[in-house]
């Protein structure tokens, strides 16, 4: 997408979802640097299952609920109860807030546009996690001033972390755009020919067919449409056209073409990345459902 300043500073400001609220100081005690935010994002979640069971880690089990937790103030504020030490305080493992890689990056965004760095949220797949797969995960993209383009950040990984599919350290302030496949990249990939569309999953290991392949390919393009929007979304979250089925009809797949050559096109700019999300079911509404794993079962929730 084309970016003018003006599509630039909207990304400078919160959203409903990344707001600090009453944890601003805290936030803004921080270095106002892109790079030191990343690294302190990536000490500050602890991955729900990317690391086993997490009671092997002395958590106690009810923790696991805090995945759900919606709103960047809600986890600042269970992280300030956890250790109120300075966010840049390298915490034990039990002083991070369980989450995902979406929590990661919403609390790397929230810090960033605090400090008025151009940030957001994409979602999409990333080949750098299991070798042979293109895993559903959410990262950052933030704005370079200089180079005049929008940088790929995984906030989740500390330096130095290598790329299991041939042993290299991966940058992770700058991943280049064939290793994190923005989904409306992935969709048309796999549209195309390109990639397969069976290697696009959670994970390799949830058999759920509504986790993988074209289902989930779809569920990603509206949630990175939301993103594009300042709706930072949970990634079980469910409205409009998504749902738990198992097939994609002919129609939603020619939405789903036509989104994707939009937010693919460069010429495109952010009022008409807001005008496609304004109408019709592609918005968010006041209700939706999350399908909080492993259950899946959605259950309605307000937002704010």
């Amino acid at each position: 997408m084309n970016s003018t300043e003006l599509d630039i500073s909207w990304y400078t400001t919160q959203s409903t979802f990344t707001g600090p609220g009453p944890f601003a100081e805290w936030v803004a005690a921080l270095a106002p640097d892109p790079a030191a935010l990343r690294e302190v994002a990536s000490g500050l979640v602890f991955h729900f299952w990317g690391n086993g069971d997490i009671t092997e880690h002395g958590f106690a089990p009810q923790r696991r609920e805090e995945i759900d937790l919606r709103y960047a103030e809600d986890i600042f504020a269970r992280l300030h109860d956890l250790n109120p030490a300075p966010l840049d305080t390298e915490r034990a493992p039990t002083e991070r807030v369980i989450g995902c890689c979406r929590d990661f990056t919403l609390l790397f965004v929230a810090m960033a546009r605090e400090h008025g760095i151009p940030a957001r949220s994409r979602t999409g797949f990333a080949t750098y996690l299991m070798p042979g797969w293109a895993v559903d995960h959410t990262i950052a993209e933030v704005w370079d001033a200089g180079q005049r383009r929008w940088r790929l950040m995984d906030p989740q990984f500390a330096l130095g972390y290598q790329d299991p599919t041939d042993g290299a350290p991966l940058d992770l302030l700058d991943l280049p755009r064939d290793r994190f496949l923005v989904a409306a990249d992935a969709w048309n990939r796999c549209r195309n020919g390109e990639s397969d569309p069976a290697r696009f999953v959670v994970s390799p290991d949830q058999p759920a067919p509504f986790l993988r392949g074209r289902p989930y390919l779809r569920h990603n393009l509206v949630l990175d449409l939301a993103a594009l929007n300042k709706y930072e979304m949970i990634l079980w979250d469910i409205w409009g056209p998504l749902d738990l089925s198992t097939e994609v009809d002919a129609e939603t797949i020619t939405e789903m073409d036509a989104l994707s050559d939009l937010l693919r096109d460069p010429a495109t700019k952010i009022d008409r990345v807001r005008a496609i999300f304004d109408d019709g079911a592609l918005r968010v509404p006041a209700v939706i459902h999350t399908a909080t794993p492993p259950a899946g079962v959605p259950r309605p929730i307000t937002l704010r």
